[in-house]
């Protein structure tokens, strides 16, 4: 029943549904029929815009056909061209072979190497270069200038063989190769216009009055002379600096000065600290004695050296002294430091308690090399005015058991490398720390990068070797460092016409004022620089012969070697930078004959001179010809230096 009824109940609706708008549209007629004519009006309109859309494309592309047709000469397909590469802005150029025919080998060694024509004229035209403040004619004696914006030689020296030389803002001093003492400078006296003699052969470690008058003036110390029992009064007035204590064949081997105490470093590593000013007494604890003061200082000479009895037992190896701070290193490489620490020059933050310290402390290096599988040794130390400067040799160790790179094959190769950097501390407002930074107060060491981290290739031993610090120069807000990278002094008339001398890097950094830097600009610098070579009229002329037009050559210092002197003379030679302070700097090409005494001088402050025995202390593989670079260690304040001396015992010089 259910079956034979569902399908026609199927058709049934379904013919229902389909009548159903037809029954709508009978409902209402006039409704439908107005919606049918709308609808075609639209389409018809839509229709028409096509057609005017399609006509006005025709027409612009049959424009644009024949417009490129009368562009293109007749042609609807344009002719493309690749594109020209531009020119470079900077093309490689070659240069072109600067030898000369009909030259000698010398001359034409001179025309490819700025560095050894810079060696040749050390050795030929020996001098004293200086530049920066010249207020107390002492840059320029015979000059008017106020400041001197580039080297410039003292023409009193030239021809003439020095064995040390310091300046300061108002004076200069100068040990020639008698052993004689040379004072100038309106500190000396305003009515010298030249350097004058002041002390004759002295060998001895003597305190003496910067002023002229004051050296005519003071006690006269008894003499012995020629005749036996026979005694005479000195020239001038001066005092003997003489630790007490000394042990048999012990003797002062260098002197640190500073703007108001000297140190004294004695052969047995044994260090002595003394007052060299005549108007302050030492307040910042940089004489190393605690306590010690004007008040509490024991009976005699103010200026009596004491033993820093905290330092008994180390084996101090080098001295530095800054403007009222000191530095000690032994020979395990530990740094001590004591004194004035307000910007932070002794290695640890500056409080209430810590502003000066008066007993030797141990710099905290620990941090240096943390997590870096680095062992640290410092090597050397130097200071000047509110700053302190170490180097270290980093040498890599292998890693643990377990550790990471415990199996690598490149951590097995690097140990036993030697990484060699330089650090600063203190005052960095005028760029003096040389890390690209002007900061107010640096107490934790700062690395200076162009400094550290430096490599080059060793072609005589075929392995890569660290470039160190031959040696470093403070002064009170700028500083110069010499490299001491591979040099070489064999090019002779039987090597190849290519071979060619060259000597070691020196770069310059930190305040400027005075055009002290020898840029020639007046710009603080934070980060070290080159210097054109000293000399510049005759680099000048070796560029125009060598290649017609303007050269750019950064200045070199002549290793020391054995060179013929312009006069004939064959004598060992040793160029070296001046230890310089806050307002000058000095450079000295220097020559030295046999020399039968030798004595070096340190400017204590402005008012005292210290002179003593110059003692080196050269290493044990150095040969005669072939000597390390050693330079003076004692400075000041306000001084410029450099030195030249001898080892008699081993026939050695040292600069």
């Amino acid at each position: 029943m259910l079956s034979s009824t569902a399908p026609r109940l199927g058709r049934r609706c379904i013919r229902h549904a389909s009548t159903l708008p037809e029954n709508l549209i009978r409902l209402t007629p006039g409704r439908s029929r107005v919606a049918v004519a709308s609808y075609q009006a639209r389409a018809h309109r839509k229709q028409r815009e096509l057609y005017r859309s399609l006509l006005a494309i025709t027409i612009a592309a049959g424009s644009a056909s024949l417009w490129t047709y009368h562009l293109n000469d007749g042609k609807i397909i344009r002719t493309a061209h690749a594109e020209a590469p531009s020119p470079d802005d900077n093309p490689v150029i070659f240069e072109k072979s600067r030898k000369r025919a009909g030259t000698s080998k010398e001359e034409n060694r001179d025309m490819i190497s700025s560095q050894h024509h810079q060696v040749k004229r050390s050795w030929e035209n020996p001098g004293v270069y200086a530049w920066g403040s010249n207020a107390g004619k002492v840059v320029a004696p015979d000059s008017n200038e106020t400041v001197i914006k580039s080297p410039r030689r003292i023409s009193f020296f030239d021809g003439k063989l020095l064995r040390d030389i310091k300046l300061d803002k108002t004076f200069g001093a100068a040990i020639d190769e008698g052993g004689n003492l040379l004072q100038w400078g309106t500190g000396y006296s305003s009515e010298t216009t030249t350097p004058v003699v002041t002390l004759a052969g002295r060998i001895s470690r003597l305190c003496i009055p910067v002023s002229k008058l004051d050296q005519e003036g003071g006690n006269k110390v008894s003499e012995s002379t020629w005749i036996p029992f026979w005694n005479s009064r000195s020239n001038i007035s001066y005092r003997k600096l003489a630790p007490t204590n000394l042990s048999y064949g012990e003797k002062v081997a260098a002197i640190a000065g500073g703007t108001e105490h000297a140190l004294l470093l004695t052969s047995k590593g044994r260090v002595f600290s003394a007052a060299s000013a005549s108007d302050a007494y030492p307040a910042r604890g940089q004489l190393g004695i605690p306590g010690l003061s004007w008040l509490t200082r024991p009976e005699g000479a103010f200026d009596a050296p004491h033993e820093i009895a905290t330092l008994r037992g180390f084996d101090i190896q080098k001295v530095a002294a800054g403007d009222h701070h000191s530095l000690a290193l032994d020979k395990e490489g530990r740094l001590f430091a004591w004194g004035d620490n307000t910007a932070g020059q002794l290695g640890f933050d500056s409080t209430a308690e810590t502003a000066a310290v008066d007993v030797p402390s141990l710099v905290p290096l620990q941090k240096l090399y943390s997590g870096t599988g680095q062992i640290p040794k410092i090597t050397s130390i130097s200071a000047g005015g509110q700053n302190t400067f170490f180097t270290v040799d980093a040498v890599k160790t292998a890693p643990m058991p377990g550790t990471s790179g415990y199996d690598d094959a490149r951590t097995a190769r690097d140990v036993g490398k030697i990484t060699a950097d330089t650090f600063a501390l203190g005052s960095g407002l005028s760029g003096n720390l040389a890390n690209n930074r002007w900061t107010h107060i640096q107490s934790t060491p700062t690395k200076i990068p162009s400094l550290s981290g430096l490599f080059e290739y060793d072609e005589v031993n075929n392995k890569t070797v660290p470039i160190r610090l031959a040696y470093m120069s403070v002064g009170d807000k700028h500083a110069s460092a010499v490299m001491e990278n591979i040099t070489y002094l064999s090019a002779t008339a039987h090597t190849s016409n290519d071979d060619t001398n060259w000597g070691a890097d020196i770069v310059f950094w930190g305040s400027n004022e005075y055009y002290q830097l020898g840029t020639g600009k007046r710009n603080n610098i934070a980060s070290p620089v080159y210097l054109q070579p000293l000399d510049i009229e005759a680099e000048e002329k070796r560029a125009k012969r060598s290649s017609g037009g303007r050269e750019e050559h950064r200045f070199h210092i002549t290793p020391r070697s054995t060179a013929v002197l312009g006069d004939g003379r064959r004598l060992k030679q040793a160029a070296g930078p001046g230890t310089f302070r806050s307002r000058h700097l000095i450079a000295k090409v220097a020559t030295q004959p046999h020399l039968s005494k030798r004595m070096g001088v340190c400017v204590a402050n402005a008012s005292w001179l210290l002179i003593k025995p110059a003692e080196d202390r050269l290493r044990e593989d150095t040969a005669v010809e072939e000597l390390t670079p050693s330079f003076p260690t004692c400075c000041t304040k306000r001084t410029c230096t450099a030195g030249l001396r001898k080892d008699f015992a081993s026939e050695r010089y040292t600069s």
